[in-house]
């Protein structure tokens, strides 16, 4: 079993994404997040959080997209992949490959 140290005293710790909100990505936009790859970390940019529409009846929060930009060449499985961002602090989110051409790549999370 390998022990996992915990986050640094500065690190804002893991995001709890039952409760996120897109009001707490919004002001990341343009900002980069770590996907940590077996490689070695792949640096991501936030383009766009986008609404999808109201709440689900017995839910409170409005579902929303994150929309990132890599490296025009990367390529990753849609997968839960670990993020980090230097505010708002780790997360395992589900990242899908949307797209890519000569300038990036694109890849989505929606949040329901």
């Amino acid at each position: 079993m390998f022990d996992i140290p915990p986050p640094p005293s500065d690190s804002p710790g893991m995001l709890d994404l039952a409760t996120a909100t897109r009001g707490q990505f919004e002001p990341c936009i343009g900002q980069p997040f770590d996907l940590a790859a077996a490689t070695g970390p792949i640096t991501l940019t936030l383009t766009e959080v986008r609404p999808l529409g109201p709440a689900r009846p017995g839910t409170s929060r409005e579902p929303f997209a994150l929309t990132f930009k890599g490296a025009p060449a990367l390529r990753v499985p849609q997968q839960i992949w670990h993020l980090e961002h230097s505010a708002i602090g780790a997360m395992e989110i589900f990242l899908v490959q949307t797209g890519a051409d000569a300038a990036s790549s694109q890849f989505e999370a929606i949040f329901n």
